[in-house]
């Protein structure tokens, strides 16, 4: 049994004029069936004059360029033009005739050059067929060679609308194209930013702290095995992003999740940063992405309390209702130069266009005492 998906396949990968030869040759064919003769299309009105050696020249002219009216749309037209002109001057009007239009339309939809050009000569040429049929005793009045031509130019006409639309669906293509690289960019700068700026930032508070502990070897080897455990995170969480870039990527691949918040919280503890931790109620199955936001949430909020607020109190409290997961990090009164959130502010950032993709609300401010707060509202029940 013939396989018609494949056949359509293969034709589709041949070459173009290839698959445009047969229309030409049918058209050919057609032409010289005895029933179908003074039937195409025809200007002047001259009387229908029988076949000689010459028709079947005109045919092939009118005929075999259809082959080339995409690959060479310029000598498609040109030949065809001349053996329209032949028909219409010998007065055979074959049904090959009616290739003119068809030119036309492939030209002024694959022309990419002297489009001008080949209007204004092929409105130049008319004149004269015009004058010429006129000689031969033609009965058309100006009126008709008017339409006529009008017919022409709108085939031009649907040809260059094609060409315009094909453009524009083109472009819109390649602005989608570019949008979504941009936005993939984003996606994974701001993936890359969550894991690594968390991590190494407790890296480099717990490394600081160490410099200080040489007195107290205990405590100076339970920060070091801190450092080596955040490390060791920061490798398994950049694994798993990278995981995840990957064209063939699992789709299970593991996210960090609001359930994962109190080793979140842990870590933080262990860089010297003492935080108190509430949680209310638990996540819903349905949270998917909400689940997700939150614990970046979390985490970019503990990131920026360990560079800007470091030693001071930090209050992580966390409600999961039935429809949104409440966050909220605040800190105290640093003695730190910096207060509140601050450095380039692409995390901030980050997190705000996530929870506006799900339709949360989200906010960090200073608070009036010293310190800094950031709550997000994030409904839940999106899809992972």
């Amino acid at each position: 049994m013939i396989d018609l998906r494949r056949v359509m396949d293969l034709w589709r990968r041949c070459d173009v004029v290839v698959r445009d030869l047969p229309f030409g040759l049918l058209l050919a064919v057609a032409s010289l069936l005895p029933s179908l003769h003074g039937k195409g299309t025809q200007v002047g009105d001259l009387p229908v004059r029988p076949f000689d050696a010459l028709t079947f020249v005109v045919i092939a002219l009118e005929c075999l360029p259809l082959a080339v009216r995409r690959r060479w749309p310029a000598v498609c037209l040109a030949l065809v033009s001349l053996g329209f002109v032949l028909d219409q001057i010998r007065a055979y009007h074959v049904l090959a005739s009616n290739a003119m239009p068809i030119a036309l339309i492939s030209a002024g939809a694959h022309l990419e050059r002297h489009r001008r050009v080949a209007v204004l000569l092929l409105s130049a040429a008319y004149l004269p067929l015009a004058v010429a049929l006129g000689r031969l005793g033609a009965t058309e009045k100006v009126e008709g060679y008017v339409v006529f031509y009008l017919a022409l130019a709108l085939a031009w006409g649907i040809g260059a609308w094609l060409r315009s639309t094909r453009a524009a669906e083109a472009e819109r293509r390649r602005h989608i194209a570019e949008a979504t690289r941009a936005a993939e960019r984003t996606r994974i700068a701001r993936e890359l930013h969550d894991v690594v700026t968390h991590h190494v930032t407790a890296m480099v508070v717990q490394a600081e702290a160490a410099r200080y502990l040489t007195a107290a070897p205990d405590r100076l080897d339970a920060t070091l095995s801190a450092v080596t455990d955040t490390g060791r995170r920061a490798i398994a969480d950049l694994r798993h992003l990278l995981d995840l870039l990957k064209a063939d990527h699992d789709t299970d691949v593991r996210m960090p999740s609001a359930g994962e918040l109190h080793q979140l919280v842990e870590q933080t503890r262990r860089a010297g940063q003492p935080v108190e931790f509430t949680e209310e109620g638990s996540a819903a199955e349905s949270a998917g992405s909400a689940e997700f936001v939150a614990y970046r949430v979390v985490q970019e909020a503990l990131t920026n309390a360990l560079k800007y607020a470091h030693g001071s109190r930090t209050a992580v409290h966390v409600h999961y209702g039935e429809k949104e997961i409440i966050v909220e990090v605040g800190t105290g009164p640093s003695g730190s130069r910096a207060g509140a959130p601050g450095g380039s502010g692409r995390g901030l950032a980050g997190l705000r266009e996530r929870v506006d993709a799900l339709g949360g609300e989200f906010s960090a401010d200073q608070r009036a005492g010293g310190g800094f707060v950031v709550r997000a509202r994030i409904p839940t029940g999106s899809p992972s």
